[in-house]
């Protein structure tokens, strides 16, 4: 009798065993690409051990899973863990102050002249402007101030976080390889503009800021024909005994209209002190002895002071225009409002680290790097990028942080691909691309009311040619 027991037992273990096999899909099936998605990635002609693919339904099961756990360089991408740690720990309604200061009792005379020197407490600020700066410095002159000895800049919340700017690929000049500073004017780039002169048929150019030390020549050609798109210039830039020579050429519409091109001219700290001098001189003022780096008396009050856009706004131009000095700094803040002053590349790092490990997100393998994705040695999996998408859907946060994104055939990276009308607005994404390098991810919003995470990755050195099969992948997303 206890065998007959014992066998129906076995029997019955047996039975239930192969229908829980049955109802729970195996590592294969979820690994699986669609028939036609399959035939998108294969016209890539790209192997699928370039590929990393997460496809996970909000709520839901995981669709597509491959290569996910193993940690590729995301570009862009990496932009969303650095934005998302920093909303999340700072809050969308963070701030930046920028403040002059003066020592106590030492304000101007009847004469403007101020007694000691003015004082620049920099806070970091990402996004500070040309027309902020230009504020500030009229609140001073409103105060009566006309003549300042020296300005000292406070830049102390950072440590030395220079850069070369042209050690990543040799473009010293280009805006995207700016190097992050405590007080950061203008992201650093002057504006070079060119207007069309229909009288003399040629091209005329100025500078914004019209600091000294920038000298542009060269000869861009006039034509009658109809513009095709953002007019294209080459400038080759060369400095010589302090100043910055941009010699410019090629051909462009005069039916284009005034354009203009940015271009690093200048140091980060360079820059910044002769925007200050230009424009006190501008405002009427003199300045009669150094801009220079230096710290702050204790006794030391401010007189004018500049807060920045709330973080939502920031990480908007951020994400949708994928600014990687802003988003340098954007993670040097969080290391510094975290207590690691001054903060550091590294020490901020570990901070984003710590507040993503404290919701629960390992990001197994993750190197961080600079947290713009600018970089060769930064590395996410697909699978980690998935899970912080999820938690950031699930966060108080999650309306400024998906509005931050791009949206597809609209506005940012996306604002060119899949305009038509069945796709447009259907999802909210983060691209990235470098030489070997293609990823994309976010939020799609599928015709059935379902939505989906979807991260991909390519590493190759022909990562660029699976451009249709992300076309191809939002599409299916879409339709399901």
């Amino acid at each position: 009798m206890k065998a007959i027991i014992r066998e129906k037992f076995f029997a019955v273990l047996a039975i239930a065993l192969a229908a829980i096999a049955l109802s729970v899909p195996a590592a294969g099936a979820q690994s699986a690409m669609p028939p036609e998605l399959a035939g998108a990635w294969a016209k890539s002609k790209l192997p699928e051990s370039a590929l990393s693919l997460v496809v996970q339904e909000i709520g839901g099961p995981r669709l597509i899973d491959i290569n996910g756990a193993q940690p590729r360089n995301p570009a862009s991408v990496m932009k969303l863990v650095t934005t998302y740690a920093a909303i999340s720990q700072l809050g969308p309604d963070y701030v930046w102050r920028t403040d002059f200061l003066t020592t106590a009792g030492r304000l101007a005379d009847a004469q403007g002249v101020l007694a000691g020197p003015l004082y620049l407490r920099a806070g970091g600020d990402p996004l500070l402007m040309l027309q902020d700066v230009w504020r500030l410095l009229r609140d001073l002159r409103l105060r009566g101030i006309r003549e300042i000895p020296e300005i000292v800049i406070d830049r102390s919340l950072f440590a030395d976080v220079t850069i070369d700017p042209g050690a990543f690929d040799g473009a010293a000049d280009r805006p995207y390889n700016a190097s992050p500073d405590t007080f950061m004017v203008g992201l650093g780039a002057v504006r070079l503009v060119f207007t069309p002169d229909p009288a003399t048929r040629t091209w005329r150019s100025f500078i914004d800021p019209p600091i000294p030390g920038i000298q542009v020549d060269g000869n861009i050609e006039w034509s009658d024909a109809k513009c095709a798109g953002s007019p294209g210039v080459a400038t080759e830039t060369t400095l010589s005994g302090g100043n910055v020579r941009f010699r410019v050429s090629g051909k462009v519409a005069a039916s284009c209209g005034e354009f203009d091109v940015f271009r690093l001219a200048f140091s980060q700290q360079e820059f910044a002190a002769r925007v200050l001098r230009a424009m006190w001189l501008d405002l009427g003022g003199t300045i009669s002895g150094e801009v220079r780096s230096g710290s702050i008396p204790a006794d030391a009050r401010a007189i004018a002071s500049h807060e920045s856009p709330p973080l939502s706004e920031v990480i908007r131009l951020i994400n949708k225009r994928s600014n990687n000095v802003m988003t340098r700094v954007l993670l040097l803040t969080l290391g510094a409002e975290a207590g690691r002053r001054p903060a550091t590349v590294e020490n901020s790092a570990q901070v984003a680290s710590a507040v993503l490990a404290r919701q629960g997100l390992e990001m197994r393998g993750m190197v961080l790097d600079n947290g713009s994705g600018l970089a060769r040695n930064g590395v996410v999996s697909a699978d980690s990028l998935t899970q912080m998408l999820t938690k950031a859907w699930q966060s108080p946060v999650m309306p400024e942080y998906i509005s931050s994104l791009a949206i597809l055939g609209v506005d940012g990276s996306l604002r060119n691909r899949m305009r038509d009308g069945a796709n447009r607005s259907r999802a909210h994404l983060k691209t990235g691309g470098l030489r070997d390098v293609r990823s994309i991810a976010g939020y799609v919003w599928g015709t059935s009311g379902k939505r989906y995470i979807v991260v991909s990755m390519v590493n190759h050195e022909r990562a660029h040619d699976a451009r249709a099969f992300e076309n191809a992948l939002i599409a299916w997303l879409i339709a399901r």
